[in-house]
């Protein structure tokens, strides 16, 4: 599979993974209390926690391709 290829299907999983993430972030939300702090620490933390689960599909993405044999 081509770099191209693959940076194609890593930036569709991504737009996917972070709608996903968006929506449950709001659904969580609306469980909480309505405390200013506790929407701070939780805002924190889905703010930054996005980026590890993508981790993975980045890296492959950018991964270089298998020489031919």
């Amino acid at each position: 599979m081509g770099a191209r290829t693959r940076r194609f299907i890593a930036t569709i999983g991504v737009v996917l993974f972070l709608a996903f993430w968006v929506w449950g972030a709001v659904m969580i939300n609306d469980r909480l209390p309505d405390i200013w702090w506790v929407d701070l620490i939780f805002f924190a933390v889905a703010g930054i926690g996005w980026g590890i689960p993508l981790i993975p599909l980045l890296r492959w993405a950018e991964r270089e391709p298998k020489p031919k044999a």
